[in-house]
């Protein structure tokens, strides 16, 4: 048995803080911090690590956590009434985007020489696709640590997320079953349609049962911790596996069906600890180990540049025009268009499914990652620069959170971490 592993995960934690603190001495969110890190001692500059498969399965772990711990702290109230703008947030993020991409592949595509089997016509298409995707994990991360997770533009982007991710299910699908007459768009659907009223009945049921477990058993608050982690990963699991949607979806659903019970503050406290010191640093970094820059010609070189151009700007416009639409303030539209610029390994895997049907040329893969490492950093940066003045966060209508609640809640930590010290547990409780 090789224990390698231990020595990778001592470098991720340490280069991860390390680095974090430095792009927080200036003024940049710390995840931008992380994600250097995986990509300085990934392939792609010293090669001291490499992706394995222990990195790539705690990074997922980590992935779904911080989206679990983001659907506990979301407002549900603020997030139905956002429900109908951040649909058309979404939309509007996807049909831009997808415009942008396959006029940009267009221009470029015949000066290349494709090795994709499908036609040019899909090929520009799938860049499309591709510039859909939206990585929120990386704008939960930043949000949360500026606390601005719970306002309206935070909730509008959560929830135009989740829209977005099912949009482009619908878009990869209806793509690749142009290339792959496997593909049932049909069955896809319905799969989708199964999914979210399977989590909301599963999501109601578990609701009960733990508010129910709760009053018989509310001495002893850390086997609930236990039962909500692992409603989660069903979830998750049930997710990818069954319906194929994302398994961050079923996770942050997941993290609804609990935000409602009464010890949300004392479950999620816990999640945020083992997040912080181990899931969110791997996860984040495990990113950056995902990149392997390919040798490139000046017109792919010329290619990824506007690429990276066009992924940028087709979010902020969609998106915040989507927001506008929806009488957003001009901050929040901007607020909104920035947090759903990151793409992430979202994108990465869109591509890699492309490249597997023949939608995709294998020249255009160094221009997506590249695409994929700089939204992914630029993200939090252009986040961090719309949240920062004092003015925006107190006349965009942003509501947060009163401090009579705030006390509520620090009490509640303080009454159930006095529990956990006085309370004996028997073996194997």
């Amino acid at each position: 048995m090789s224990y390698r592993f231990l020595l990778d995960l001592a470098l991720i934690l340490l280069s991860t803080k390390v680095l974090g603190l430095l792009t927080k001495s200036f003024r940049m969110p710390q995840v931008v911090g992380a994600l250097l890190a995986g990509l300085i001692l990934g392939p792609a500059v010293l090669g001291v690590l490499e992706e394995t498969s222990f990195i790539t399965q705690v990074s997922e772990i980590g992935v779904i956590v911080l989206m679990f711990t983001a659907g506990l702290e979301t407002d549900v109230k603020e997030l139905k009434r956002s429900g109908g703008a951040s649909f058309i947030i979404a939309l509007l993020g996807v049909i831009i985007p997808l415009g942008g991409g396959f006029l940009l592949a267009y221009c470029f595509n015949g000066e290349v020489v494709s090795d994709a089997s499908a036609s040019v016509f899909l090929q520009n298409i799938f860049i499309g696709v591709i510039l859909t995707a939206t990585s929120v994990s990386i704008t939960v991360e930043t949000l949360k640590e500026m606390g601005k997770l719970n306002t309206r533009a935070g909730n509008a982007i959560l929830g135009a997320a989740i829209i977005d991710d099912v949009l482009g299910i619908i878009a990869l699908t209806l793509v690749t079953s142009m290339a792959d007459t496997s593909v049932n768009i049909g069955i896809v659907l319905l799969q989708i349609l199964g999914f979210f009223v399977f989590a909301a009945i599963g999501g109601v049921a578990f609701y009960f049962l733990f508010n129910k477990l709760q009053k018989h058993y509310n001495k002893d608050m850390r086997r609930f911790v236990i039962l909500a982690f692992v409603f989660c990963l069903l979830l998750s699991y049930c997710a990818e596996r069954f319906f194929g949607v994302a398994d961050i979806t079923g996770a942050f659903i997941a993290g609804l069906a609990v935000s409602n019970t009464q010890r949300t503050t004392y479950i999620a406290s816990r999640f945020e600890t083992v997040s912080y010191v181990l899931l969110s640093p791997v996860f984040f970094a495990s990113i950056g180990l995902k990149v392997e820059l390919p040798n490139m010609t000046p017109s792919i070189i010329l290619f990824s540049v506007l690429l990276v151009v066009v992924a940028i700007l087709t979010k902020i416009i969609g998106c915040g025009l989507g927001a506008k639409l929806c009488r957003y303030t001009n901050a929040e539209c901007a607020q909104i268009g920035m947090g759903m610029v990151s793409r992430g390994e979202v994108a990465l895997i869109v591509a890699s499914k492309g490249a597997a049907v023949g939608l995709m040329s294998s020249v255009f893969f160094g221009p997506v990652v590249i695409t994929v490492v700089l939204t992914t950093i630029i993200a939090p940066i252009l986040l961090k620069l719309v949240f920062r003045s004092k003015k925006n966060s107190s006349d965009d209508g942003e509501q947060e959170q009163p401090t009579s609640k705030l006390v509520e809640r620090v009490n509640e930590l303080h009454e159930y971490g006095q529990q956990d010290q006085e309370t004996t547990y028997p073996l194997g409780d």
